[in-house]
């Protein structure tokens, strides 16, 4: 068939998940007279002498086509059709008499012909890289995997709806960044040929959300793609979708419970059960893991949790040897610009983190660690700042912002001398957002929620790569 022959368009009236809901409960060997027109990909066909079955996939759903030799005009090359050949069906709704809703064919048309051969649902598509590389073909044999891109789409909408119910609006914010902020990253560099200027594609969107709380918005969100130019994992994409969220007037402990709500509302809206089911499915149909996001969630500050693991009562305020001893015992690579913070930190990292299995706020991270969070209110040393953890996995990073000019200048200026020490991933001076701090910033809190591992979560889902549509690959290269 050549391209000539498809049709330009085609007008089906109807869905197989449609035709399951509205006709599913029709007695079998049942005919309505009730004639739809479907479209989509056949999955598999049969062929029994003057007799043939195929199975239409949609978008929605799977439904049988019913093709008798004296119904069905050009029969054999019905019967010819290839596996993912696009076809368009007109015929009667109906079932069969081993109990099969069906669609006869009384008039077909190709819509577009699979010119590589398409895998069948049994034997499915077994490198995970092609899956990854052939979406387009994933999408049709791996149920798995469009049921978890569809909820993520899902999600992203909730998600939207909860906040904006909440006053918050949605803004967009500058991709290409003169100076890289927002996060602890290495940058990926571009270059402006008019303006003859190096950007940075942005690591997070932070400094430009709260120059418009700065503004006079007081609640304002983001869901942004993020490029951080560092190492691919079963948790790690180079580009990403984050949330970000300010709110005026907030601090700290009000994000903790944002995200309380939000996760829960989110599971409930998919699951209908804040008891979101994790890792291996038994034969039973039963969880390794159930994972319960309901509020509240447990508190605890990050030098509890590693005296909790290590039986280490750990303080910034400690000998600065003695923390890289402790540091070394576990494990750490110890390289010489960590202070006491950043020791801290990475104790909590390979002592900790890996049983964080429930949901947990993390709380009082090193001032070191926390160039854009307010100093806690009691704790020198210390600020107010949480990392929320569940299945092993970061969620989250919030506090309530720093908003004192000054001291944000100081804690540039740290992270300028972090940098020159060798740290590729520590942040610059921001004069810009300086000057928006000193017209006045009010208390405000901050969240940054990655997306993509939130998806993870909540659809059983321990590789990145599975809820990410088109993830980074190493390039292919073609013969």
């Amino acid at each position: 068939m050549t391209s000539n022959e498809i049709p330009y368009r085609f007008e089906p009236n109807a869905t197989a998940a449609q035709l399951k809901a509205d006709f599913g409960q029709i007695e079998a060997g049942e005919e309505t007279g009730k004639t739809v027109t479907v479209a989509g990909r056949l999955m598999l066909r049969r062929v029994q002498g003057k007799l043939a079955f195929g199975t239409l996939q949609d978008s929605t759903e799977r439904v049988q086509l019913f093709a008798p030799a004296k119904v069905t005009p050009d029969f054999d090359d019905f019967c010819g059709l290839s596996l993912g050949d696009w076809v368009g069906i007109t015929g009667e709704v109906m079932k069969t008499r081993k109990g099969e809703l069906s669609v006869k064919v009384e008039q077909w048309v190709m819509l577009a012909e699979a010119r590589r051969s398409f895998p069948d649902k049994y034997h499915g598509i077994t490198d995970t890289e092609v899956r990854f590389r052939q979406r387009y073909m994933d999408l049709w044999v791996t149920p798995e995997s469009r049921q978890a891109l569809t909820q993520r789409s899902r999600i992203m909408s909730l998600t939207r709806r909860w906040l904006e119910d909440r006053s918050f609006m949605e803004v967009e914010t500058p991709v290409f960044h003169p100076i890289p902020g927002g996060a602890a990253a290495r940058p990926f560099t571009t270059h402006h040929n008019a303006l003859d200027q190096e950007f940075f594609l942005r690591i997070a969107p932070e400094l430009y959300l709260k120059r418009l709380v700065a503004g006079g918005y007081e609640r304002v969100f983001e869901i942004a793609r993020v490029f951080r130019n560092e190492g691919i994992s079963i948790r790690h994409n180079p580009e990403f979708t984050m949330l970000e969220l300010y709110q005026a007037y907030a601090d700290y402990n009000d994000i903790m419970e944002l995200v309380e709500e939000l996760v829960s509302y989110l599971a409930m809206e998919l699951l209908g059960t804040t008891s979101v089911p994790y890792g291996p499915i038994d034969e039973d149909g039963n969880p390794e893991r159930v994972i319960e996001v309901a509020a509240p969630w447990r508190r605890a500050t990050m030098l509890e949790l590693i005296e909790e693991k290590t039986g280490l009562a750990l303080s910034v305020d400690d000998d600065l040897e003695t923390l890289r001893s402790h540091a070394r015992t576990h494990g750490v690579e110890v390289k010489d610009g960590y202070g006491p913070g950043k020791l801290i930190l990475e104790i909590f990292e390979v002592t900790v983190e890996n049983d964080l299995w429930q949901p947990i706020f993390v709380t009082e991270y090193p001032k070191e660690v926390s160039p854009l969070s307010r100093d806690h209110r009691d704790k020198p040393g210390y600020t107010e700042r949480f990392e929320a953890f569940a299945a092993r996995g970061e969620l989250c990073n919030a506090f309530s912002e720093l908003i004192d000019p000054d001291e944000q200048r100081a804690r540039f200026e740290d992270q300028v001398r972090q940098k020159e020490a060798g740290d590729d991933e520590a942040m610059g001076v921001d004069e810009d957002y300086l000057r928006a701090l000193e017209y006045g910033l009010p208390p405000t809190g901050g969240l940054g929620i990655g997306m993509d591992r939130l998806v993870m979560l909540l659809t059983n889902t321990q590789n990145i790569r599975d809820v990410i549509l088109f993830p980074t690959l190493r390039r292919e290269v073609f013969d």
